[in-house]
């Protein structure tokens, strides 16, 4: 696909004109917020132009991926996501509790430092869990 046809796709798909910019493809006045598609020293450029300022959200060395980025994004067609498998979900389910308690104790510390005291011991009560006496 080059930019040609995305524009033309855009339209038969029914995205209104206001939301893209596209190089070199005619359109109406164009808001100050949309995305935009362009060449940009051999690179196509992907992202947006929000007020007055342009992002580049993706860069790509074929205009074809660019245009399928693009029209994926504007059409919401963008691919599935896998489903995680039992190994990955077992992970986040298990994996959680750890990092609350260590962002916990991380956080405990930036404000003991903040402070100039010593950490406090986390109270029986917090729902935390000790840290393992030393020895």
């Amino acid at each position: 696909m080059d930019r040609f046809e995305l524009c033309r796709a855009l339209r038969s798909a029914g995205v209104p004109e206001a939301y893209y910019e596209i190089q070199d493809c005619p359109h109406g006045p164009q808001p100050s917020d949309r995305y935009f598609l362009e060449e940009r020293g051999g690179l196509w450029a992907v992202g947006v132009h929000e007020r007055g300022t342009r992002l580049v959200w993706e860069r790509f060395t074929d205009e074809d991926q660019a245009c399928r980025w693009l029209h994926d994004r504007l059409t919401g067609e963008e691919p599935r996501l896998e489903p995680p498998t039992p190994e990955e979900m077992d992970q986040v389910l298990h994996g959680g509790e750890g990092i609350q308690r260590r962002t916990r104790e991380a956080l405990d510390r930036a404000l003991a430092e903040a402070r100039g005291r010593p950490p406090q011991e986390p109270r029986a009560d917090d729902g935390r869990t000790p840290p393992p006496p030393a020895g």
